[in-house]
Order: structure tokens, then sequence, then C-alpha cells
């Protein structure tokens, strides 16, 4: 097929359960493509000699390559292509901000839409499942030696997955009671379903690693424990599980005040909680989409989402917004809260502020400023900021680890090492909340890392550190 003929075909789109169906459930709202969809689709692929999408992906997955065994079929050859790089590509490859990272990296997005790279590395786990393929590498022999990963979120998958396969003795330690960190409490169902995340869970322990629930390192047991233990080496893989608060009048000490990632883990682990018929949710980004569309799931009638910049801002993905939309969530653009009203310790209403763009801040989007004079109030049962998360240092007590004036860990940035130098850490406690890519990058970048550390090589002589995201 020549290019003329790739740069004719259409984008193509997978299925999806109708709105009306999805805000009944939490059954995946995206179906994947089937195999002539998805060879339709590979067929768009340019194969570009300098492949941009391979920069624009943080994993730096071979995406060329694997498109190019889809497209001839095979398969199982292209998954193991993928999982070259990748550690996750069941997850990334539905909770990916694709059009953020390798499909915005496209070069036939510059002059239509890019190629459907998500959809496509969905397709080959999806099929390896459906037949029956094995998808656990062989186990390396103990080496006698053992590690600790604090936290089962991607990047501490990623770490256990690469040392277990190296030999180590891996024990991951985790403050919940079930597996997957911000992947079971943060990301809904419809978005991951659960199986997803027990596949992973599998492939870890039939390479022996043992993971510790309901154990809050820092509090339960500390790092320096971990050592007496026999740990040669730790990687902090925490997350950012804290609530960033709004700061404003009444926040504290209301009913029906509520934080997005406290909601979301509620609600994830099974709690039957009521919030009410009227629910304002405050932020832009992934995580106020998702607990929008939680609570109209869950019962709520009248949800929409507070968000002090225009759509064009939004940090969350398209589809999400779109999807978010057509189940009936309003946004209320260019609006911010100020005050919490309240009667007899009980929510009543928000006052807000009209707000207007002014000029670009430090991220490239434009500030938002008050105009003055334009307050309203909005009547509502409950109201739940999802604008940020910080790091919870409960981990590293006891430890004078450094950490960056905003509280994520400052690490060496080739070798995510810590002040502490057996203590490593990798994912949203170095980067704050980002991409589940991002985290198993760090993931794989601070196993290699303690690898070295333990084996007392160099932790940079002779790694190839052009591929390498230093500058996260």
């Amino acid at each position: 097929m020549k290019p003329k003929e790739r740069m004719a075909i259409p984008r193509q789109y997978p299925k999806e359960l109708s709105p009306e169906e999805r805000v009944t459930n939490f059954k995946e709202v995206t179906f994947g493509f089937d195999e002539e969809t998805a060879i339709l689709e590979a067929n768009r692929c340019l194969q570009c000699k300098k492949p941009t999408c391979i920069q624009g992906c943080p994993i730096r997955n071979d995406i060329p390559g694997f498109i190019l065994l889809l497209r001839d079929k095979n398969f199982e050859e292209a998954y193991w292509k993928v999982r070259e790089t990748s550690t996750l590509p069941s997850v990334c490859s539905r909770v990916c901000p694709h059009e953020f990272q390798c499909e915005g990296s496209c070069v036939r997005g510059k002059k239509g839409e890019a190629v459907a790279i998500g959809m496509l590395e969905r397709y080959l786990t999806d099929w390896m499942v459906a037949n029956g393929k094995d998808l656990s590498r062989e186990c390396a022999l103990p080496n006698g030696k053992k590690v600790a990963i604090v936290g089962s979120g991607p990047a501490g998958m990623t770490a256990a997955y690469i040392l277990a396969h190296l030999g180590y003795g891996c024990t991951i330690f985790e403050a919940l009671p079930i597996f997957g960190g911000m992947l079971s409490v943060g990301i809904p169902h419809y978005r991951l379903p659960r199986d997803i995340i027990g596949a992973e869970l599998y492939s870890l322990k039939h390479c022996g690693v043992e993971i510790v629930y309901g154990t809050t390192i820092g509090q339960d047991k500390s790092l320096a424990d971990l050592k007496k233990e026999g740990f040669e080496a730790v990687f902090l893989g925490v997350g950012a599980h804290k609530s960033r608060k709004l700061g404003i009048e009444g926040e504290d000490g209301t009913e029906g005040v509520l934080h997005g990632v406290d909601y979301l883990r509620r609600v994830l682990t099974g709690e039957d909680l009521n919030i009410g018929d009227k629910v304002v949710v405050v932020g832009g980004g992934n995580v106020a989409i998702d607990v929008a569309r939680v609570a109209l799931r869950r019962g709520s009638k009248d949800v929409f989402i507070l968000y002090r910049r225009s759509k064009e801002e939004m940090p969350a993905s398209s589809a999400e917004i779109h999807h978010l939309e057509e189940e009936g969530v309003r946004i209320e653009m260019l609006a911010a809260p100020v005050k919490i009203q309240q009667e007899n310790g009980r929510m009543t209403g928000v006052e807000c502020v009209r707000m207007e763009l002014g000029e670009p801040d430090d991220s490239g989007r434009r500030r938002p400023v008050v105009k003055e004079g334009s307050n309203f109030i909005i009547e509502a049962d409950s109201i739940i900021p999802a604008i940020s998360q910080d790091v919870d240092h409960t981990a590293d007590n006891g430890l004078d680890i450094k950490v960056e004036s905003w509280g994520t860990y400052t690490v060496d940035s080739k070798t995510l090492q810590t002040s502490e130098e057996w203590v490593f850490a990798g994912g949203d406690d170095v980067l704050g909340p980002q991409t589940v890519a991002k985290a198993v990058y760090q993931g794989k970048v601070a196993a290699e890392s303690m690898h070295r550390y333990i084996q007392g090589e160099d932790l940079l002589e002779g790694r190839d550190l052009n591929c390498y995201m230093v500058d996260w």
C-alpha cells in the first residue's frame, strides 16, 4: 500500500456503551477493536523513518515495530514487541492520555487524525487473553538477595516485576487491603476493569513476589526495620494519595465536603456512600472527571464540574470529557469556589466567582483572574475538590530523606536514588500526579539502579542515557 493510500484511510473508532446504559453500571465503556478494524487502523501507520511517536511515549515503546507486526497478523509477536519495553501494556493502553503522549507526537496528527496507537496496543493485549496465550516470562533463579517495594501502583509493580526476573526476592508492602495502588482506588472500573489489574498481580506472584497488605511503612514498621530484616534496597512507590485542599472558608468541618481521591477510594473499595442529589466537583483533570462520572453512577442526579479556565485548558483527556458530557454532566467554565455555605454544620451551597483568562502562567496555560463583583451561589448537597494530590510522607518516618519544596522526593534524575543511598523512589511521589506510563518508566529506571547498587556496580556507567527521560 502506498503512502497516499494509507493517508486516505480514515481513523477507526471503537464501539461504546450507550450513555443511557453506562450511567447505570460500572461496565467498561469502550470496547476494543475487532481484527478487521485493528488491521485497517494499523494500515494507517506510515512507518516513518524518524518515528516521533516513540519520543512521545514515556516508555519508549517501538510503536512502528509492533504496528507492522500487527498489520501482518503476527499478533503474538507484536504483543511481545510491546513487552520488550512496557511491563503494563494492558493498563497503559486503556488509561494513558495517548493524545498528549504517543498519538500527540504522531506525524499523521499534523495534517489530520493520529493513528489510534492506544487502541492497537489494547487489541494485542486483549487478543492474547482471548486466545489463552501465556503472558508471563520465564523467571530467573533466586540470587539470594532481597528488595522491598513500598506501594503496589504501576511504578512499584514495574520495579518488582523487573527485579523478580533478575532473581531478587521481592516483597511489596501495600498499605491498602487491595492490590494496584491508584489503579485500583483511583481509576473506576469502567475505564480499567479489575480483571486487568488481577492479571498483573498474577504475573508478579508467578515469579515469587510476595504481597503484604495492610502494612503502612513508616507506621507499622519503618524503612530502617526493612534494612534490619535484610532488604538490601528499597523502592518507594507510594504515589500521591493525599488530596489537596481548596483553602476556602467552610472547607474544614462541614458535612458534605469530600475530596476527590478520598471519595474515589471509598467508593471503589465498596463503601455505600450517599452524597446527595446535587454535587459540585472542582477541577479539570481526569480525577475530577472520574469523580463526577462515579457520582452519577452512585445515584446523584445533578452533577456538574466547576473549572476555573476554559475547556481548551482542561488537562483531562478529550475522550473522558466527551464521555462526561454525553452522560449529562455539565461543566461550568471560568468559575471557581470561594466559600462553602452551611447550616447547622451541613453544606447547603457554594459561593463562586466568575473568572477571565489573563497572561500565561508557568504551565503555558492562561492564568485565571477573578472578575470583580461576579459572585454567585450554587445550591449543592456536596462539594468534591479534585484539584491535585500531594505525597504522604509517612513511609520515610525516621529517615532524613530529602524532599523538594513541593513535597516530592528529591532524587538523582538519572538513577532515582534518594539522599539515602539504599532507598530509591519513582512514580507520582517523584513526579507529582502524572501518567501511568511515566510511573512505569521510572519503575524501570529505579529497578536497574537498585540492581546495580546491590551488585556493587556504578549506577551510571554503561547505561544508555540517551533514551532516559532525565528531564522528567
